[in-house]
């Protein structure tokens, strides 16, 4: 059997901390001596990639962005080289590539042309979240986002937390960071008193902070600071 390339799946961090604290050596080792990378946005990688330090100059490495406009077609132009050797990056703008990012289009495309995919250890929030919570770890559901409406964004919080008392499931969605106020008082405001909810925010840096109290709980609480924050919510009803 023929031996292809490889596509490298390489974590970027969550937040403004050493990489030290959140990449192992061989992973940065990887992804320091490739020369072509796929990423979300290229201004960040190649910030990314200033941090690692890369073994030649970064005017010298190519990233191509993989944007909206970005098809099968373009996708696997990039990943054409592997079809005969080499190795390729695939880096988010945050976390690890491919969950709940865009890179699972090229993942998948990878491993429709035959191509090895490594995936490498690095930070995902939402599994780091799900770890600190005290939630259920073995049944559990990431939405990504709620509507930005705030009555269609009461009834998805609701019908999540039917789903969540139905199948004792953990419900894991995100915000963006300026509207992070408005999430939770959403929470607060339309869960059940029983219902768990765990905030997650700033993992990884040193502004992390994780607090998982009931509803009932939490209203009695000063409420944290979660301006222009990267935080994660997560919830599990009560029977």
């Amino acid at each position: 059997m023929k031996k292809t390339g490889i596509l490298h799946l390489i974590p970027v961090g969550l937040g403004n901390a050493p990489i030290s604290a959140w990449l192992p050596c061989s992973a940065r080792e990887a992804a320091a001596r490739l020369d072509t990378y796929i990423a979300e946005n290229a201004k960040t990688a190649r910030a990314f990639l200033k941090l690692i330090g890369t073994q030649r100059p970064l005017q010298e490495i190519t990233v191509h962005t993989l944007d909206r406009k970005a098809d099968a077609r373009q996708m696997r132009a990039w990943l054409q080289p592997l079809l005969t050797g080499g190795e390729i990056g695939l880096v988010s703008e945050a976390g690890c590539p491919a969950v709940a990012d865009p890179g699972a289009r090229v993942v998948a495309l990878a491993h429709d042309m035959g191509l090895q995919v490594r995936p490498w250890v690095g930070p995902s929030s939402i599994l780091l979240g799900l770890m600190a919570s005290g939630l259920d770890g073995q049944r559990f559901a990431f939405h990504g986002y709620a509507p930005v409406n705030p009555a269609e964004r009461a009834r998805q919080i609701r019908a999540w937390e039917q789903l969540s008392r139905k199948h004792s499931q953990t419900q894991i969605l995100i915000e963006t960071p300026y509207r992070n106020d408005a999430m939770l008082t959403t929470l607060l405001q339309t869960l059940q008193g029983e219902t768990r909810l765990c905030v997650a925010r700033a993992l990884t840096t040193p502004d992390e902070w994780i607090a998982s109290h009931a509803i009932s709980r939490w209203k009695t609480l000063p409420p944290p600071d979660l301006a222009k924050k990267p935080s994660l919510f997560l919830f599990l009803a009560g029977g």
